[in-house]
């Protein structure tokens, strides 16, 4: 039902089930994907105009779907579209392995949505980390990972073209394809920080902006020295716990 309708309907209506009739559409945009997780609900001064309801009426329809768990309501900020749970996983720092190794370390199954495929020259700050000359090829892989259906990182992954035959041979697992290929990274360098997550970053992993998130750039070498590897994450901050063995 559009607003249009559903004011004709509370013009009819005796006021007893007006809220449930905005709690309804207000279900129905975000079961259908029009209110992202993360997005602010209007204000409910701007939800009584919109509807021509009092604001009693409008926050009984909102306390409803708090309730549900479709709102989560932020003290001195206001109610957003809740976010998935998902259980934390666990990064281990002193094993390398890849972000769907990790996923289904967990139990969960890993899944991507892909942004870019692309082969093409490196950039200066790509040449350096990966020690390369000027004008080299490069693949580029960046895509939203997912651990069922959750959006939980960001991953901007180069890799020299010569140690992949095409972009297209990945599919899921980039570590997977290396190894067939015979380049699967021995040895990596990491370094982590947090950060909070910019707008068009947040967008993607459908999260508040500047939400905490977790920022991991990775280097992956070869037995023999060779880089193979540059990749820049960005994790939910909520979704992943780091932990280190010290001896």
């Amino acid at each position: 039902m559009n607003k249009s309708a559903l004011r004709s309907a509370f013009l009819k209506d005796d006021g007893g089930h007006a809220y449930m009739l905005i709690r309804n559409a207000i279900r129905d945009e975000i079961t259908e994907g029009k209110l992202k997780p993360g997005v602010a609900l209007a204000p409910e001064r701007e939800l009584c105009v919109l509807y021509g309801v009092s604001r009693i009426t409008v926050r009984k329809a909102v306390e409803g779907l708090v309730e549900e768990g479709l709102l989560t309501r932020t003290r001195g900020s206001g109610t957003y579209v809740s976010t998935p749970a998902i259980t934390r996983v666990e990064k281990n720092f002193s094993i390398l392995t890849s972000f769907s190794e990790d996923i289904r370390s967990r139990g969960y199954k890993p899944s991507s949505i892909w942004l870019k495929k692309t082969t093409s020259m490196t950039t200066p700050e790509e040449a350096l980390a990966l020690g390369l000359s000027p004008g080299s090829q490069v693949h580029r892989l960046h895509r939203i990972r997912c651990a069922d259906g959750v959006r939980v990182c960001l991953e901007f992954v180069v890799v020299p073209a010569q140690f992949l035959p095409s972009v297209d041979v990945v599919e899921e697992s980039l570590y997977e394809a290396m190894a067939v290929a015979g380049s699967r990274p021995a040895r990596a360098l990491q370094r982590l920080r947090a950060a909070p997550l910019s707008e068009a970053h947040s967008e993607l992993l459908g999260v508040q902006t500047g939400a905490c998130g977790l920022f991991i750039e990775r280097r992956g070498f070869l037995s023999n020295g060779t880089a193979v590897e540059f990749s820049q994450c960005y994790y939910h901050g909520e979704a992943y716990d780091v932990i280190a063995e010290l001896g």
